[in-house]
C-alpha cells in the first residue's frame, strides 16, 4: 500500500479527526495536529493510525413532524446500466460483489491526482477499478488487519472539508453505530458534484456486529439528512433476502452452487405464489418491483452533493 507521507496530494487534505485542524506528518512517518497536538502513530505494520484517540462529542439536528420527501422520479427497482458510463472497466479483474450495472455509474476523475475515498476497504478490491477511472484510491478502514492506506473512524473522518470527487463504500453502511453521522461526515468531505456510490445490508442475518440494517426507506432518509441528492436506490435481484440468509446463516459454508440448489424450490414457491396474488388482487403492492424491494438482501445507491 502507498505510505501516507508519500503522497502529496493525500497529505495535503489530512485532518485531525478530534478538532479537524491540518494533520502535519512527521519525519518518523507519524502525524501531529497543528491545532490539539495530538500525536497520531503508525501501527506495527506500519499503516498510520488516524483512529480517535479520544472520545468526541457530535450533535445532529433532526426535523421532527415532517414527512419524508420521496421524489416521484426516483423508482426502487433494480438497477439498470447508465445510459452514459464515464468510465470503460474492460479487461480488468472485477471483483465478484461489484456488477457492471453499478461500476457503470463510477465517475472519471476530473483531473490526474484527483482523490476518491474507499470507506471500509477492507483487503482493496476495489482499488484497482478506481485506478482505472483514473482517481488516486485512498482506502480507509478501522481493522488493522485490512490493506488500508490508512486507519481512520468513519464518525470522524480525518480529512478536510472538500477533499474527494468519489466516495465508495461498499457492504459498510450497516456497520457504523451512528450511520447519520457517517452520512454527514462522508458529505462534508465530498467536492461540491462529487458522487457517493455505496451498498447496505437489508435482509442480510446478523453479522461482523452491524447495528442498522436499511430499508430502502431507511436507506432514502439517511442520505437525504445528510444532504445528498438520491439519483438511485436499487434492491438486488440476484442477492435475495433468502439466499443471504441460506448462504450467511443457515448453511454456512455451504458452497454457493448447493446453497441455491437448496433454496431454488422456496424460492420457485415464492415468485409463483406472488405473481398468483398479483393476478388475483391487482394490488400494486404484489407488483414484480414490490416483490424485488421486499425481499431483496441489500440496496445499491448513488446520491451526489450538489454542485
Amino acid at each position: 500500500m502507498p505510505d501516507p507521507a508519500d503522497s502529496i496530494n493525500l497529505r495535503a487534505v489530512l485532518a485531525c479527526g478530534f478538532c479537524g485542524q491540518n494533520l502535519q506528518v512527521q519525519g518518523d512517518g507519524s502525524a501531529q495536529c497543528a491545532g490539539c497536538g495530538q500525536r497520531y502513530a503508525r501501527t506495527a505494520a506500519g499503516t498510520l493510525d488516524l483512529r480517535l484517540q479520544r472520545s468526541k462529542a457530535r450533535e445532529l439536528c433532526f426535523e421532527l413532524g415532517t414527512p419524508l420527501a420521496v421524489d416521484p422520479s426516483l423508482r426502487i427497482e433494480p438497477l439498470v446500466a447508465s445510459s452514459a458510463p464515464q468510465v470503460d472497466f474492460t479487461g480488468i479483474a472485477v471483483p465478484q460483489h461489484v456488477t457492471p450495472e453499478f461500476m457503470s455509474y463510477f465517475p472519471k476523475a476530473r483531473e490526474p491526482g484527483s482523490l476518491m475515498l474507499d470507506l471500509g476497504c477492507g483487503q482493496a478490491p476495489h482499488r484497482v477499478l478506481a485506478e482505472r477511472a483514473g482517481f488516486e484510491w485512498v482506502g480507509m478502514d478501522y481493522d488493522e488487519a485490512s490493506r488500508a492506506t490508512l486507519l481512520g473512524d468513519a464518525h470522524a473522518l480525518p480529512f478536510r472539508d472538500e477533499s474527494f470527487e468519489f466516495v465508495l463504500s461498499l457492504a459498510a453502511l450497516h456497520l457504523f453505530r451512528f450511520p447519520w453521522v457517517v452520512a454527514n461526515e462522508v458529505h462534508r468531505v465530498l467536492k461540491p458534484g462529487g458522487l457517493f456510490l455505496g451498498t447496505v445490508a437489508f435482509l442480510e442475518p446478523f453479522h461482523d456486529g452491524g447495528y442498522f440494517h436499511h430499508t430502502h426507506l431507511g436507506a432514502l432518509n439517511l442520505l437525504q439528512h445528510a444532504g445528498f441528492a438520491v439519483q438511485r436506490l436499487a434492491p438486488s435481484q440476484d442477492w435475495t433476502g433468502l439466499q443471504a440468509q441460506a448462504s450467511m446463516a443457515l448453511f454456512p459454508r455451504m458452497p454457493r452452487p448447493l446453497t441455491r440448489a437448496v433454496m431454488f424450490p422456496v424460492e420457485a414457491l415464492h415468485k409463483l405464489w406472488w405473481r398468483a396474488g398479483r393476478l388475483v388482487t391487482r394490488n400494486p403492492n404484489a407488483a414484480e418491483d414490490a416483490r424485488i424491494r421486499n425481499t431483496t438482501a441489500a440496496f445499491a445507491f448513488v446520491a451526489a452533493k450538489a454542485a
